[in-house]
Formats: C-alpha cells, structure tokens, sequence
C-alpha cells in the first residue's frame, strides 16, 4: 500500500461513490464520447480500493487535462459498477466492468463549480489530481453532489 493510499484509507461504511478519471489529454475524450456516451469497462490502478469494489454501486467520470486545452475538468458522468475489478485481458493492467454514462457536455459539472461548494470543496480528487484511479466520493459527498446537482445527471 502506497503512502497516499494509507493516508486516504476509505471503507466501505463510509464510501458513497468510485470516482474514475480520464485524461483528456493523452486521448481525445471528448471526440469518443461524442460518438458513444456510453462506457462498458475502464482501466485502473491496481490498490486495496479495488477490494472494495462490488456490482451496484455507484461511479463518477472525472474528465481532466491541460489547462491549455478546451476541455472542461470535473465530472462529466455517471453510472453503476457491474462487478469487481478484474485483470485486463492481456494481463497488464486493471479494469472495471461498468454502465456509466458520458452527459452532455452542457451538464458537466465543472471544477470551480465543485471547488466553491463547502461540502465538495474537499473530494479527494480536487486535494489531490494525481492520486491513483480510482478515487471516491465519501457518503456525505456523494449526498451533497446529489442533492445540489439533481439535474446534472440522471442520478
């Protein structure tokens, strides 16, 4: 276990949603999700979070990049794990099987409009961008994102 990942040690109690990331930088994310919103597995780091994974729960898509480019950061969707983390099929690396959803970009939620909320403020993503894939929302973060974005998503 990582040093970051031991000073964010989450549980399952306290867990309220996975958040995964996309670089929009390293691919054109914004053309993929044009054309197919919809997002059936996704890659990620391999830590004890992964452990804690199960069909159900919720996830959040976190677009990011360069500040030089016209993309947006922040979250650009969401949706359900459908089971467990799993090795990819070449072996090299971790994904999720999911059913998630890319919104309209008009509905992103946007960093800044994240940043300036008391109770989001404080998601790890935004404390921390480079930390490993996945990330989370805590139960209380998850409620408040819910409850004051109801219409970004379809929930």
């Amino acid at each position: 276990m990582s040093v970051a990942d031991r000073a964010q040690l989450i549980t399952a109690d306290d867990l309220g949603a996975w958040l995964i990331k996309g670089n929009a930088d390293h691919a054109d994310l914004g053309g993929r999700f044009a054309r197919q919103p919809r997002v059936d597995r996704w890659c990620v780091r391999r830590s004890y979070r992964l452990e804690l994974m199960a069909a159900g729960q919720p996830v959040l898509f976190w677009g990011s990049g360069s500040r030089r480019r016209d993309v947006a950061y922040g979250l650009w969707g969401c949706g359900r794990l459908l089971g467990p983390a799993r090795r990819q099929a070449d072996g090299a690396g971790w994904e999720l099987p999911l059913d998630l959803t890319i919104a309209d970009p008009s509905a992103w939620i946007g960093r800044a409009e994240l940043r300036a909320h008391d109770e989001l403020a404080g998601l790890e993503v935004l404390r921390q961008p480079q930390a490993a894939n996945p990330s989370y929302l805590s139960k209380r973060q998850f409620a408040a994102l819910r409850r004051d974005f109801r219409d970004a998503f379809a929930w």
